[in-house]
């Protein structure tokens, strides 16, 4: 029969495929042989000649045949080939992360867990030429023609992420090292207290250590501060402000102080506690350990924030006292043309963004005055923001300002996320097995009307995801908003997508791992509004207005970010548009400005990555029709990983073909 001669002959090619394997590995035959495409070649050859003998007597012609069997052989080398690139990638990857002892604490290894990165210029160095040759190494040994659709992604993800370092590198004395948003200076006691696990006294042992090493990492950072500043590139006035004033707050208290326990001197002390109590140390055990924190906070860490203070009151008096945007800084035009292709994985110029983001603002006005109409307020709509805005002591626009107030915040938005957990599978065919919890922000780092933001889980659920609240002063906090942001950084949001991605099996591990501003930001938005299909969903219109006010935000934040730096425009004017174009409180408007201030570009993500999103599936929709399915559309851009947007497109493009 036809189905038992080809079945003979396809494992008679397996047979062939395996010996042509050996061959190339012991470098028994030629170089020329000793390639994954000529080898190819060899393997079509032997179909070709065979096919004829082996499947003559079928009805079918010989060049249907040959076709199929040919297809079927290159099916066979591409999954071939790519899986010897998998596991050259799982290599690669031990290797990348063994250059981050932070990066293991956050996978939920503890490995080197004694120690902190080298921030250190040399360090930078090492690592992106290590992923020079790493890339070189990929384009010498395999063949990106031989591999599947989903081999040649991870191919292109590994080797732009050289690219994007390679750019970025260009432009290193241009980076804002100490400042209020990325927050290096109050990382080093939240690394401590919210991700290192303590389960035994060599844990413990090395949380002392980290102490002492993050003060090495402390005044590699100075240094390398210092070497922007001598280069004329330091951040505004006000993140000065903000990092002295948590690096205070990191060494007040005891031990430093006959104040109340500071946050790491606590944490230190009820890990010492708890391993008592576990029975895991004796008394004696439990003082050395104590000894040794307390020894390593007042000898190590006080010192080394306190030459960061003296560094930052030291170049304070030289910052300038009106803020600007990086197009002042030496070669600060390219840096943001740079920043702008980073963040958003496109080539769309700061003009074109601009006048997207123009766009948005009035189109989102727009749905913004059918609702203002349906709430009945008589004013214009600048009066409705100036209502929603002013009046904090209206409980229907803000949780009063007290802990109960906080507390309310935070079991609404707990609530909120359990409730969206049910209508999931009814739009997700893949669920993140990682749960989620929302906490406030710590004290030592909290800033009032700052972003909400996620920490994600480990990628075996063994610490559970954060959505983080700033809950300092809630008259910056208003309820509409509540429910879009906990959709956002939660569920269906960041938690969804991140934890979804770490637990991926079927891809590279560094696939798990990787991060693409403008899809993840992108996924958060489109999340927003994906909401808002779901039953039960934003029922009060207050917060149906929150959720048009945070997609206004992000279109804001396009006319905005592009205005700072690249068209000149000052904070306050900035301010001005924030507050002319949503209900925004003056003090949350004002924070977010400053965040757009000192991350160039990165703003500008949410609304380009969500706009792709949605006309992915707009595609999708209009080619499949009836044969659309929701769930199968968000499985197919979540299951392949953060992806830069062009890669996430192709693989949309894929799956639309397949169907």
């Amino acid at each position: 029969m036809l189905l038992d001669s080809c079945w003979g002959l396809s494992k008679a090619l397996v047979k062939f495929w395996g010996i042509m394997q050996t061959i190339r590995k012991t470098g028994s035959m030629a170089q020329s042989i000793n390639s994954p495409k000529n080898i190819h070649k060899l393997v079509l050859a032997l179909l070709a000649s065979t096919a004829l003998v082996a499947c003559e007597p079928a009805s079918n012609s010989n060049t249907e045949t040959t076709a199929a069997t040919e297809q079927s052989a290159t099916a066979a080398v591409e999954q071939t080939e790519t899986e010897r690139l998998n596991v050259w990638f799982e290599a690669q990857f031990e290797t990348e992360v063994s250059f981050s002892p932070i990066q293991q604490t956050f996978l939920g290894r503890k490995s080197d867990n004694d120690k902190i990165d080298d921030f250190s210029k040399e360090a930078q160095d090492k690592r992106l030429a290590w992923k020079r040759a790493s890339v070189a190494e990929m384009k010498s040994k395999f063949n990106y023609d031989a591999l599947t659709d989903d081999g040649k992604i991870s191919w292109d993800i590994w080797e732009s992420q050289l690219l994007r370092s390679e750019a970025a590198n260009k432009f290193r004395l241009n980076a804002y090292i100490f400042e209020q948003m990325q927050a290096v200076h109050s990382f080093f006691p939240q690394l401590l207290i919210a991700f290192h696990r303590v389960d035994d006294a060599a844990d413990m042992e090395a949380f002392n250590a980290r102490i002492k090493a993050s003060a090495v990492a402390l005044d590699q950072l100075i240094l390398l501060s210092k070497e922007n500043a001598a280069a004329g590139v330091r951040p505004p006035l006000f993140a000065f402000n903000t990092v002295l004033e948590e690096s205070q707050k990191i060494i007040t208290g005891a031990p430093f102080d006959d104040g109340e326990d500071s946050a790491v001197w606590a944490k230190a002390q009820a890990n010492i506690v708890a391993l008592k109590e576990a029975g895991t140390i004796d008394d004696a055990q439990a003082e050395v350990l104590a000894e040794t924190a307390r020894s390593a906070l007042i000898s190590d860490w006080k010192p080394a924030y306190e030459r960061l203070i003296a560094w930052q009151k030291e170049d304070k008096v030289n910052a300038s006292e009106e803020a600007q945007g990086v197009s002042a800084l030496p070669d600060g035009a390219a840096y943001y043309n740079e920043r702008l292709a980073n963040h958003t994985t496109t080539d769309l110029t700061y003009d074109e963004i601009h006048a997207l983001g123009l766009s948005e603002v009035a189109r989102i006005r727009a749905e913004m005055e059918a609702i203002r109409e349906q709430v009945g307020f008589e004013g214009d709509l600048p009066a409705f923001f100036k209502e929603l805005r002013d009046n904090k002591d209206d409980q229907r626009y803000y949780y009063s300002n007290t802990d109960e107030g906080r507390q309310g915040y935070l079991d609404d938005a707990t609530a909120a996320i359990e409730a969206m957990k049910l209508k999931l599978p009814e739009y997700f065919g893949i669920l993140p097995k990682a749960d989620m919890v929302v906490k406030r922000v710590e004290s030592f780092r909290e800033q009032a009307g700052a972003a909400q933001h996620y920490f994600p889980s480990t990628p075996d659920g063994s610490r559970p995801g954060v959505y983080y609240a700033h809950l300092l002063d809630m008259t910056s906090m208003p309820k509409r908003e509540l429910e879009v942001i906990a959709y956002h950084e939660g569920l269906p949001g960041h938690h969804m997508q991140i934890a979804i991605q770490q637990e991926l099996t079927g891809v590279p591990t560094f696939r798990t791992q990787a991060r693409f501003n403008a899809y993840s930001e992108g996924w958060g938005l489109y999340s927003e509004k994906l909401a808002k299909e779901m039953s039960g969903t934003y029922a009060d219109p207050y917060s149906d207005f929150g959720r048009l006010g945070s997609e206004m935000w992000r279109a804001v934040r396009l006319v905005v970010d592009t205005g700072l730096h690249a068209k000149g425009w000052s904070e306050d004017q900035a301010v001005a548009y924030f507050l002319a174009n949503t209900a925004a409180p003056e003090q949350q408007a004002r924070s977010e400005v400053q965040r757009y201030i000192v991350m160039p570009g990165q703003a500008t993500s949410y609304k380009i990555g969500m706009i792709k999103i949605q006309e992915l599936r707009a595609r999708a929709e209009a080619a499949l029709g009836d044969k659309f399915d929701i769930q199968s559309f968000h499985d197919t851009v979540l299951a392949g990983g953060a992806l830069p947007l062009s890669i996430l497109e192709r693989r949309v493009n894929q799956w639309i073909t397949s169907h």
